[in-house]
Parts: structure tokens; C-alpha cells; sequence
């Protein structure tokens, strides 16, 4: 279950480069709140049978975050960020097994969300310790209460006009909601992953080694990542975007290809198999006066290993999933398609406003309920409204109801706001 986002916009390659070059030192906060909560129709403690076990779940956080950024000197600068997730305790611990802010413990922790040294200068970009990194198929996944953060050395050039390339290693991850164990302090990217306890172990401390390309010239946008994680599995993400307007009306047209393939202990192991491939494509756009639509359409292969790698380390690229509800309700997405339908509304680059229906089309042979129960689709009917001021205010508003074949009619809440100083 994740936020995503919700413009027709391209994906972009570099890793996060929003720290300017400054002569100054810089103090930047964000003050965030919110509500979330998630309804299964099974209250604690829960009746194991339903939804795979999830309980409905509910609660109300607060997350203050404080970064400092040092002057920028011949092109090297250090920043640090501290965070802390907290409820104050007002909420109820049996109604937060789904609400991923606090941890299992359920105890509000403070966490040091950055801390890295860096050089940017003439088209090349070293950094290395923890950032807030972007990049497809291993992201901070922002639009959720606490961002993912990673323990990184990467390299990043874009010397060349149109061109990036970009290598790197992450060692370690901190991040709740998208990790597969504790992620109220760093773990191993082995130990994050979504495979099998037994193939974590057999992975140890692991992490993945990455190397990207993008050429992008505003037109035609293409790029190729490959994420290798040694014993576990590897990872190619190839997508294209064509970019076009015609008078007040533009559109993106993309394609996309992933591969999932199991390598190294993994793969010469039953713990958990991963062999399988997803084929996308969407057509977005956007008019001169304020109204958008997305649509788009995926398959995937009938390979196995879609539970074990499907929004790992918060990557959620995709161009086919809902609003809140995604990929883990279902029982299995293995020989699946999919389609979405979105329209919106944008008022003067402050408000968004957009609905949105997603349809998978599940394979009965493998999609089936805990009690056995064969499963043919999976709808999403969803809802968002966004804002975000230049004083630094934001908020966002998130309702998406689910109807699961075999299962009980469920639905997803998320408000969240806060300001950005």
C-alpha cells in the first residue's frame, strides 16, 4: 500500500540532488501529521482467514524532521537529518499491525535519517553515508508518514549533454513501512528484502550493487537500471517515454519492461523462487486549463515471485496500481493483468484533485484466498486531494476502497499534512 504519484510526469534518474551548492549553512524542517488507517473488515484480534490475517488498523502520528546543510567548498558539502515518529501514545496498539509508522514494538524512536558527505561539481556527484535516494526499484517512497532513508556510495555524471550515468552501492535501509523487518533502525538490504527468513540468512548482510544510464533530451526519454543483489535476486528495469504537445495538450507515452530473476543462493534453494517479468504501458495527459488522465496497462509473466519482490526497498515505479492498495492484497499476481483509469483536476499548481480505478484481472490457478478460495479480480475505486503552497504547507487526502474477489469489501484512509520550512 503506498502513495504514489499522480502526474504524467517522467521518472528521473539521478539520485536525490535537491541540496543546492550554498555559502551558507542551511536549516530546512518539515512538521508532519497525520491519520491512517486501514478497515479489513476483521477487528482485533483478528480472524487469520481474512485478508491474510491483516486486522483492521488505525492511529494518528506525528513526524518532525530537522536537516542541516553545511557551505558548499570546492564542491564538497555534508548535510545531516534527524526524525522522530512518535503517537504520544494516544492510540491503541491492537489497531496498529497495519498502520507501519512506529514499528513493531509499537515505542515512538528517533532515527538518524541522513547523514552523508558529498561532492557536486562540474557534472560529477560522490556521495557517500545515508540519504533520502531516489531511483526506481529502490526509493524513499516520500508519500507515506516517515521516508525510506539508505546507508549509499554512489557516483552520478552528467557532464555529457542528455546523458546520465550513475553506479553505486546500498549497504543499508531504514524505512517501516517498506521493509521486511524492523525498520525503525538501519538493517542490511538482505534483511529488508521481502524473500523468505531463510533466504535472508542466507544472503547475510548483503546489499546491492546498481548501474543506471538515462538519455533524456525533453522528447524521448530513456533509461536502463540494473540492481543486482548478490543471493538474492537481480533486478533490470528498462523504460521509454516519448513527450509531445499538440497546441494546449500534452502527452507522455511510455513503455516499460522489468525483469526479477533469483541469483546465487537463492536460486539454488526452494525457499522462495523469483523468475518473472512485467510489461507495461501507459498514455497520460495534461490540458492547458487544468485536467489530466492516466491510463495504463500491465501483464505479468506466469513465473513465480511477485510477493518476494514487488515494492522492496520501496521501489514502486509502476505504471498500473492503486492509490493506497496495491500488490499484497491479492493472492497471488502470478500470469496477472492490469489496468488503470484516472482523471484529474490541477488548479494553479497548488491543488490536485484526481480519482482513480484499477482492475486486475487475477489468474484463478494461482490468486486464491487463505481458505482456498479461487480469486478472479481485484477492483480499486479511489480518491486523492492534494495541496501544497509556496509558504510551505502541504496536505494530502487519500480514500480508495477495495473489492477483492472472496473476500470481505474493504478500505484505506490517509490524511496527512504539515509544513516545510
Amino acid at each position: 500500500m503506498r502513495l504514489l504519484h499522480f502526474t504524467a510526469s517522467v521518472l528521473l534518474l539521478a539520485l536525490n540532488t535537491s541540496v543546492l551548492a550554498s555559502e551558507v549553512w542551511q536549516v530546512l524542517g518539515d512538521m508532519r501529521a497525520g491519520w491512517v488507517q486501514y478497515d479489513y473488515n476483521n477487528p482485533p484480534p483478528g480472524d487469520p482467514n481474512i485478508h491474510q490475517g491483516n486486522v483492521d488498523s488505525k492511529g494518528f502520528y506525528v513526524v518532525p524532521k530537522l536537516s542541516v546543510i553545511t557551505p558548499t567548498l570546492e564542491g564538497f558539502y555534508a548535510k545531516v537529518t534527524g526524525a522522530v515518529a512518535t503517537d504520544f501514545g494516544l492510540n491503541d496498539p491492537e489497531y496498529e499491525s497495519r498502520t507501519f509508522v512506529l514499528g513493531r514494538n509499537g515505542k515512538s524512536y528517533a532515527i538518524l535519517q541522513e547523514a552523508h558527505v558529498a561532492y557536486d561539481k562540474n557534472g560529477h556527484r560522490v556521495l557517500i553515508g545515508a540519504e533520502e535516494s531516489d531511483t526506481p526499484m529502490i526509493n524513499t517512497d516520500e508519500g507515506y508518514m516517515l521516508a525510506n532513508t539508505f546507508q549509499v556510495a554512489t557516483y552520478t555524471n552528467t557532464a555529457f549533454e542528455h546523458m546520465i550515468f550513475s553506479a553505486g552501492y546500498f549497504h543499508k535501509m531504514a524505512g517501516v513501512f517498506d521493509n521486511g523487518i524492523d525498520g525503525t533502525h538501519y538493517q542490511s538490504m538482505a534483511k529488508a528484502s521481502f524473500v523468505s527468513f531463510k533466504d535472508r540468512l542466507n544472503a547475510k548482510d548483503r546489499g546491492i550493487v546498481y548501474g543506471a544510464f538515462q538519455y533524456d533530451d525533453t522528447t524521448h526519454n530513456f533509461q536502463f537500471w540494473n540492481y543486482y543483489a548478490t543471493d538474492l535476486y537481480n533486478t533490470l528495469f528498462v523504460q521509454y517515454d516519448l513527450t509531445q504537445n499538440a497546441g494546449s495538450f500534452s502527452y507522455d507515452i511510455g513503455l516499460q519492461f522489468i525483469n526479477f530473476k533469483a541469483v546465487g543462493a537463492l536460486s539454488d534453494n526452494d525457499h522462495s523462487r523469483i523468475d518473472y517479468s512485467l510489461y507495461s504501458a501507459r498514455f497520460d495527459g495534461t490540458f492547458e486549463n487544468g485536467f489530466t488522465f492516466d491510463t495504463g496497462a500491465a501483464k505479468y509473466t506466469d513465473g513465480e515471485g511477485q510477493s518476494s519482490t514487488l515494492g522492496a526497498w520501496g521501489g514502486y515505479p509502476y505504471f498500473v496500481n492503486g492509490m493506497i492498495f496495491h500488490f499484497f492484497e491479492a493472492g497471488s499476481l502470478q500470469n496477472a493483468a492490469s489496468y488503470k483509469a484516472q482523471a484529474g483536476y490541477n488548479v494553479n499548481d497548488a491543488y490536485w484533485l484526481g480519482v482513480r480505478y484499477t482492475h486486475w484481472d487475477l489468474d484463478p490457478l494461482y490468486s486464491k484466498t487463505l481458505t482456498g478460495e479461487s480469486q478472479d479480480f481485484m477492483k480499486t475505486y479511489g480518491f486523492h486531494l492534494s495541496y501544497n503552497s509556496k509558504s510551505g504547507g502541504y496536505f494530502t487526502g487519500t480514500y480508495e476502497y477495495l473489492d477483492l474477489d472472496n473476500e470481505p469489501k474493504t478500505f484505506g484512509l490517509r490524511l496527512i499534512g504539515g509544513y516545510r520550512f
